[in-house]
């Protein structure tokens, strides 16, 4: 049976590939046919935003499947390893434009269709609707897969920007004899690469830190651990941390309680404390509670 959160992020990827196709072609052909390499290259990005969202529809499913015997703790870090993915893909298209783009800069430049600015116009507009509505389900469910494409179409909206005032700098090069200007086209693809590179880095950056298993921000754990002493039973907390898994979160605890408590006491209070604070933070999935004896000082 697929869960809704499953649901929800399949049709965004779906949406985000056959949108990624058309841009992809629209992009491609207007840059090579209107002379456009920040158009061009944007339709370069476009392609690697086709393949991002092929992998993602892939590992959905997988990323979605209950722990078993080989995988006690969930699939979760699947979509993990698709956002890493996505980003060294981005990394390479950045570096791909940027270099094509600086051999550029060594030849004669020419003045680019305006039919480029108007296809990088549209781009912008349809880029920035599916950045709302992928992010929006990337948060709604916590999906690092679905997060990582949203981030690409963020990514997108400030290129095709830069790619529309690289155009009309080059068409405004032609028309009033300004060869400096022809290179607008040029330069505004290699700040299309740099908007690359940034996304590329945010997402990798994330992507490894799950994968290396980080301790989770320290504002979390501090809610944690308020919600641990709210229970007065707990009379210290030796140890406390948490690591995402993907689209879920795993904490261990030590607590210290009274050393005269029973076995039953103790595993009454772990099972409070683990339903509240998975009250608290519905993106809990498991929590391992160790009991520690407490001995008051005399």
């Amino acid at each position: 049976m697929t869960s809704a959160r499953e649901s929800f992020a399949r049709n965004a990827a779906w949406i985000s590939l056959w949108s990624n196709i058309v841009l992809m072609a629209g992009k491609l052909a207007a840059g090579w046919f209107g002379n456009s390499d920040a158009v061009f290259a944007d339709g370069i990005h476009s392609g690697s935003d086709v393949f991002a969202s092929v992998i993602v529809l892939l590992v959905i499913k997988v990323a979605n499947k209950p722990a078993d015997a080989d995988h006690p703790y969930g699939h979760g870090k699947a979509e993990v390893i698709v956002s890493a993915i996505v980003g060294l893909l981005l990394l390479l298209v950045a570096f791909y434009v940027v270099s094509e783009a600086v051999v550029g800069l060594f030849h004669p430049a020419g003045s680019p269709s305006f039919l480029a600015f108007w296809v990088a116009a549209f781009s912008y507009a349809a880029k920035h609707l599916l950045y709302r509505y992928s992010l929006k389900v990337a948060r709604a469910y916590d999906s690092k897969a679905i997060e990582a494409i949203a981030y690409d179409h963020k990514a997108d909206i400030t290129a095709s920007i830069a790619a529309a005032i690289g155009v009309i700098l080059s068409v405004a090069g032609g028309r009033l004899d300004l060869p400096f200007l022809l290179y607008g086209d040029k330069i505004a693809s290699i700040f299309v690469a740099y908007l690359i590179f940034r996304i590329a880095q945010k997402i990798l950056a994330e992507s490894f830190n799950i994968l290396m298993e980080s301790n989770v921000d320290p504002e979390l754990l501090g809610e944690l651990e308020e919600t641990i002493h709210s229970f007065p039973e707990v009379r210290r907390i030796d140890r406390i941390r948490a690591r995402e898994h993907g689209n879920y979160m795993l904490v261990d605890i030590r607590i210290a309680l009274d050393y005269d408590k029973t076995i039953l006491e103790g595993h009454n209070l772990g099972k409070k404390i683990k339903e509240a604070l998975m009250e608290r933070n519905d993106h809990i999935r498991e929590v391992l509670i160790h009991l520690n004896p407490y001995f008051r000082e005399t």
